[in-house]
Formats: C-alpha cells, structure tokens, sequence
C-alpha cells in the first residue's frame, strides 16, 4: 500500500471522489502544508495557519497507478485558480500534490505537463514535499456518504461525482 495525499478545494468534495477509485482502500480529510502541528478546522479556515484541506489517500498501486490517480485529481477541479475552487477562497483551498518521494515528484511534475495541454490558462497545482498530515476532525470524515441530502452535498459534490463518472469510468469501483 502506498499513501498520495491532495488538495483540491474542499476536502468533502475530493474525498467523495478518490472513494469512488479502484484501488483506494482508505480516504481521510485533513490538513496539510502548514506551520502549526494538530490545527483545527477553525484555525485553517482562518487562513492563518498555512494550512490546506486534503485528503490522504492509502491505494494499491498493483490496482491503480499514481499518475492516474493524479490524472483523477487534475481533471476533477480547477487547477488554474490559484487559492480558490469555486466559491471557496483562501490559501486553505488551494491546488496542491504533497509528493512522499522522489518518484511521486517526478510522476506528478510530469502529469501536470501532461494536464496543461487541456488548459487555456496555467496551471498554478503546488507541488511540494509531504511533511505531515493531520486528520481533520470527526464530522469531516465520510461527509458526503453520511450527508448526501444536505445543500452543498447535492449543488457541489453530487455533480463533480456525475463527471467523474462519465470522464473516468474506468477507473471506478
């Protein structure tokens, strides 16, 4: 099992997709990035902390490959916004690849290249070296599955999983 840990936008949304992935085993929402060691969710949505939202990933890498999780990862937000997806703003919800190693640096370097082809505009995803994770809090684990009625869940989450499945099919449980 390997770990691939992302930041997207909100972290509700991007966990709802990677658990729809062939391959992933384990999704948490967390924090990642930032200067303080266990924030809470208040203190990274201050913007103060340095802090984004993420997920962390565990995945087989004999059942989905690293690149095409970040192909998932690229083609599911914006990655030409920089500190924004949609109507959340801040350093919190920016774009960024948090590499565990070397290979992960250059796989994920050379699949932004790959992304920018698609792209009017330049992609500004940070990719930077993992230094530690903290999972968010309780009520941030599992969102959508156990809130699927709630507003954002059905104008947000619900029709970037709707492209997910029609973009990458293939790559679906």
């Amino acid at each position: 099992m390997r770990l691939a840990t992302f930041g997207g936008g909100c972290f509700w949304c991007t966990e709802a997709l990677f658990q729809q992935m062939k391959g992933v085993v384990n999704v948490a929402s967390g924090y990642s990035g930032g200067r303080i060691p266990s924030p809470t969710y208040r203190e990274v949505c201050s913007g103060l902390t340095g802090h984004a939202e993420v997920i962390q990933l565990t995945y087989d890498p004999m059942k989905v490959e690293y690149a095409d999780l970040l192909r998932v990862f690229f083609g599911t937000h914006d990655p030409t916004t920089l500190n924004r997806q949609g109507a959340d703003v801040g350093t919190q919800y920016r774009s960024v690849i948090f590499f565990h190693d070397e290979e992960q640096q250059a796989v994920a370097g050379a699949i932004k290249a790959e992304a920018q082809q698609y792209l009017a505009d330049p992609i500004v995803t940070e990719i930077a070296s993992y230094t530690a994770f903290y999972k968010a809090e309780e009520g941030h684990q599992d969102y959508y599955n156990r809130n699927r009625a709630q507003g954002y869940c059905q104008l947000v989450i619900a029709p970037k999983l709707e492209k997910l499945r029609r973009a990458y099919g293939e790559f679906l449980k």
